[in-house]
């Protein structure tokens, strides 16, 4: 049976069985005709906003949160379906001629007047852990929402650039420091809306920490065994770091 991708923004409907959080079946919500949708094996993604009857087990849950309910493959699944209806609610005319786009597939649109084709976007960025000895360098973001929460630099990746020369640009733009032997961890599609994270470690080569251009407000390196608040899972800042914590670093000092 099919399931429902219902999200929006950053929120996915679950269904509430018996005490126990899921995603809904096909057959359980009725989705008004001519509604877009994107179909990929085993699920059905819509916007949540276009259906105006939701049976009474249904619960607005936060997206990012449902990581701790939904498992791994649903999960990924209901990041996907999310990326693919924010993009399809943010592209609706053509760049070239202002005409409304039709869709072309699963994944893309076309203009009917030039028929330029157009494809989800992906915004790449990065986020780097930076060592010091045994500490790791952990940073406040203006962005946060909690004044708490410490996490790993971040940053887009310009155009022209790579993405380790994006991991050194960054760290010195925002803290002014230097590192050397900029390493690839992993990588992450990051639905809010469309980012794809590419993780990475460096090591401090010198430099005195200052914040200067404003995006970072406070921040310091930190050692295991005495950590500020973290961002919370699945994120892949907090990946790097519990792996970090988990000394799978240790030999790269």
């Amino acid at each position: 049976m099919t399931e429902l991708l219902l999200t929006g923004s950053s929120h996915i409907l679950l269904m509430n069985d018996g005490g126990r959080l899921r995603l809904p079946k096909e057959d359980e919500i009725s989705i008004p005709e001519g509604t877009e949708t994107f179909v990929f094996p085993g699920y059905k993604a819509a916007p949540i906003n276009a259906v105006a009857v939701f049976p009474p087990e249904c619960v607005r849950y936060g997206l990012r949160e449902s990581w701790e309910i939904l498992p791994d493959d649903k999960y990924r699944a209901a990041a996907k379906g999310a990326e693919l209806i924010n993009w399809s609610e943010s592209e609706l005319f053509c760049s070239r001629d202002g005409h409304r786009l039709e869709r072309a597939s699963e994944i893309s649109k076309r203009c009917p007047e030039c028929g330029h084709e157009y494809f989800p976007r992906l915004n790449p960025a990065i986020v780097v852990l930076v060592l010091k000895g045994d500490e790791a360098l952990l940073v406040h973001a203006s962005t946060l929402r909690n004044p708490e929460v410490k996490t790993l630099v971040a940053g887009y990746v310009e155009t022209g650039e790579s993405l380790e020369e994006c991991v050194r640009r960054e760290i010195k733009e925002e803290t002014d420091l230097d590192v050397t032997d900029v390493r690839y961890f992993g990588s992450q599609a990051w639905p809010f809306p469309y980012q794809l994270m590419m993780g990475f470690t460096a090591k401090y080569a010198g430099g005195e920490l200052r914040f200067a251009d404003g995006e970072i407000t406070s921040g310091g390196f930190f050692s295991p065994d005495d950590m500020p608040v973290l961002p919370t899972m699945p994120s892949l800042s907090r990946v790097i770091i519990e792996a970090w914590r988990d000394g799978k670093f240790s030999n790269y000092k």
